[in-house]
């Protein structure tokens, strides 16, 4: 039982941090499903207990729900889309970027579909259609999609036959999307608009060399149990002790390196890139 529990672990470990949303999503949704068979309401208290209210108030008395919503599906399709996209952002966020920037958009994503929800419940009632509480991961999703459309709007994807540049998808999904808001489902649409404002300004800042999801390494460190030394009462910290100006200093030149790359890929095709510059991006695609 350890050697299996280990194996597990190790292959979770192993996955890229979107995947491992992929099983963290899949597992909320089995043990959901599973309460629903032993109790006859069981799913009902969880998905109430953790989904997003559509009343402003009860938001503020739960906060935890401005994350945990984004975990929570309340139909297999809705979760088999959204984990299915989330996958193959997966492959591109894992040759391009740090995972952690990955986990962050993703993250922050949840939390602004969450912002505009709930204000627009609150500064909208009776306009759009929202009658019921909010779930599901798609503004975190959504947020991917549009950081990878601004940030490396030039590069060519493919489509069976089609090739088309990013930006022509990220403005399809938008405008796709804006009829969404006259529909039942109207509230799901303002939280999509809360991931793809998210992304795009946190590929706008990036562009600028600005990473707004830095003030998140604090918190992601702690839960990975990366804690930073204690000061003591007998020890005074001198400069040596503070390397967080170097550890970003290099963080922002490797990034800056991806840049320079991600900009020939956009221009020129990946086949352009030098056999140093495509293992570059293989070894960054695994930090």
């Amino acid at each position: 039982m350890t050697t299996l529990y280990q194996d597990l672990k190790d292959k979770l470990a192993r996955l890229h941090v979107l995947e491992q949303m992929i099983v963290v999503n899949t597992l909320v949704f089995l043990f959901t499903g599973f309460l629903s068979l032993v109790l006859s309401n069981g799913r009902f208290y969880v998905l109430n207990f953790l989904s997003l209210s559509n009343d402003i108030w009860e938001v503020f008395l739960n906060p935890w729900t401005i994350i945990t919503y984004g975990f929570l599906h309340y139909s297999l399709n809705h979760l088999f889309f959204n984990m299915l996209v989330l996958y193959f952002l997966a492959r591109t966020f894992a040759n391009l970027f740090r995972p952690r920037m990955a986990l962050k958009i993703y993250v922050l994503g949840i939390i602004s579909g969450a912002v505009f929800f709930s204000l627009a419940t609150s500064l909208s009632p009776g306009i759009l259609n929202i009658n019921g509480p909010l779930v599901g991961a798609s503004a975190g999703v959504r947020a991917c999609i549009i950081f990878l459309c601004v940030y490396m709007p030039d590069k060519l994807v493919g489509f069976f036959t089609l090739r088309f540049k990013l930006k022509y998808l990220g403005i399809a999904m938008v405008v796709l999307d804006l009829p969404g808001l006259l529909s039942a489902n109207s509230g799901g649409t303002v939280a999509h608009i809360g991931g793809y404002v998210l992304g795009f300004y946190f590929a706008y800042q990036l562009q600028k060399g600005r990473e707004i999801g830095l003030f998140l390494d604090n918190i992601l460190d702690y839960l990975s149990n990366k804690k930073r030394p204690l000061k003591t009462a007998y020890r005074k910290k001198t400069k040596k002790d503070r390397p967080k100006p170097k550890r970003d200093q290099n963080a922002f030149t490797h990034q800056k390196q991806i840049d320079l790359i991600l900009d020939k890929i956009g221009k020129s095709g990946y086949e352009s890139l030098t056999q140093e510059e495509k293992d570059f991006l293989f070894r960054a695609g695994k930090k």
